[in-house]
């Protein structure tokens, strides 16, 4: 259970983070206005929150690890957002990432 309830956090954070960043890239890059910047900032507040939420108490372990978790759901959300098509130089640094997220996170003996 343990793990699982890091993995959706650490999902939620992604949505958070990259949805916050989003966000102010939309209304400041695409001149949507500062009430998309304001939304954006506090999804990134939220991503704080979230992240604080991790069963592990260690900060610095947790951020290393959801820096993997970052990549491939940044380039997840240009696929289904702004239909960017990822190479697969793209797929498989995600891919790495991911297997250093397992390795950080869930690798240890309990």
């Amino acid at each position: 259970m343990t793990v699982a309830r890091s993995l959706l956090l650490f999902a939620l954070a992604a949505l958070a983070e990259i949805g916050g960043a989003w966000l102010v890239w939309q209304g400041i890059r695409e001149h949507r206005g500062w009430l998309w910047v304001g939304a954006g900032v506090v999804a990134l507040g939220l991503y704080g929150v979230v992240a604080t939420l991790q069963p592990d108490a260690d900060f610095g372990r947790i951020l290393a690890a959801y820096g993997g978790v970052f990549v491939a759901g940044s380039l997840a959300w240009g696929i289904v957002v702004d239909g960017f098509r990822p190479d697969r130089y793209d797929v498989i640094g995600a891919i790495v990432c991911l297997i250093g997220v397992g390795v950080i996170m869930y690798a240890r003996p309990s």
